[in-house]
């Protein structure tokens, strides 16, 4: 495993050619990728869903890494664990609905996939907090979830940094992931105050060159180099 999963983000992809494209990303050295679902609902814009997702798993090797921008998460996690899905990350401000969230994320688990959770940039980290137990994934937005090609959020790094600390405080070892507006500088941040995996869509599917811009994000400083991975 590398030190630094780099995830391109398939949102920026070319939709009319999705399998190459897909192909264009593991052959180019990319770790995960990453699988943004928006349902027209949670988020204004609508992406693809499990038939997609299930359409490319026999064609790369890749983990995939869902993201789940949807109103209802708990209605569509079987689907995309069937699909292919090997990371599954739910939104905090989602409607959980009974049974709860922590149960939601037990059961991701109990269908074999590893267990992320998202928060948007104006969420407080308090409320994804009581849960980082029970994840292996924090998913810190750094943009506003919806729309890809955003311009990063400054304000985000005070955040990533916070979750940084608090990992560091209890012992734990999920992953801590920004996704929006990841470029090589704006990456540069967000591996500083203690990110440790890169969702990159734009600077990533509309590089010159993709395998050198993964190079180019993989040799930036961190600030935790030995960070554990799952």
């Amino acid at each position: 495993m590398f030190e630094r999963p780099i995830a391109p983000s398939l949102l920026a992809a070319d939709f009319s050619r999705l399998r190459e494209e897909v192909q264009c990303a593991e052959y180019s050295g990319a770790d995960w990728l990453h699988l943004d679902i928006m349902d027209g609902n949670f988020v204004p814009n609508i992406s693809f869903g499990p038939a997609v997702v299930k359409s490319l798993r026999p064609h790369t090797g890749l983990p995939f890494d869902v993201q789940l921008m949807v109103a209802f998460p708990g209605a569509c996690v079987d689907a995309f664990a069937e699909a292919g899905a090997n990371r599954i990350t739910v939104h905090v401000e989602g409607e959980h609905g009974q049974p709860d969230l922590r149960h939601l994320l037990h059961g991701i688990r109990e269908r074999g996939c590893k267990v992320g959770l998202a928060i948007n940039p104006e969420t407080p980290l308090a409320h994804a907090e009581p849960f980082f137990a029970d994840i292996d994934l924090l998913l810190i937005m750094t943009v506003h979830p919806g729309f890809g090609g955003q311009a990063f959020i400054p304000e985000t790094v005070e955040k990533i940094e916070a979750a940084f600390v608090r990992r560091a405080a209890t012992g734990l070892a999920f992953h801590i992931e920004i996704d929006g507006g990841v470029n090589h500088e704006t990456a540069a941040m967000g591996l500083l105050a203690g990110a440790d995996v890169l969702v990159s869509g734009t600077a990533l599917f509309h590089a010159p060159d993709m395998a050198l811009a993964i190079r180019e994000l993989r040799a930036l400083p961190a600030r935790n180099e030995t960070a554990l991975h799952r």
